[in-house]
């Protein structure tokens, strides 16, 4: 069996349309109040990553959340104080990290909930792995041109 040929636009196309599915059912699953999903991600790597702005169920035509999805957990931000999706991951990158060191140490977190306390041990490092690389990715100016 072959690797899907992410430089295809029809499988770049595919790739995103699942993720906004993946988005969507997410924000009604965490029952976040909203307006329309974007129709393509605000930022993305296939088959990695992509960041998606959400409209503001207060004020339509402005951005109220982020939210990443991918190879990774999907998360969201509000956008509040957050205005490019490059600070969105940034932000997102930080959480991940600070719930990665309780995982690590074996806590709760006071605000975030991440598996069970017995699956901590292989969630830890698995999300201190990806708050690293997008720690990393928010530095590279040359991802952040497309």
């Amino acid at each position: 069996m072959s690797s899907p040929n992410n430089n295809d636009p029809t499988v770049e196309d595919n790739w995103c349309n699942e993720r906004r599915s993946e988005v969507t059912a997410y924000l009604k699953q965490e029952g976040v109040t909203h307006g329309r999903v974007g129709e393509w991600p605000a930022w993305h790597i296939a088959p990695y990553v992509s960041i998606w702005a959400i409209e503001s169920a207060k004020q339509s035509n402005w951005v109220g959340w982020w939210v990443i999805c991918g190879d990774l957990p999907t998360d969201y931000v509000s956008a509040d104080t957050i205005k490019h999706p490059r600070e969105a991951m940034r932000s997102i990158a930080e959480r991940w990290l600070e719930v990665s060191d309780y995982m690590e140490r074996g806590e709760k977190h006071p605000a975030i909930n991440i598996g069970t306390p017995e699956s901590w041990p292989k969630l830890g490092p698995l999300l201190k792995s990806r708050s690293q690389l997008l720690a990393k990715w928010t530095k590279d100016d040359t991802i952040w041109e497309k």
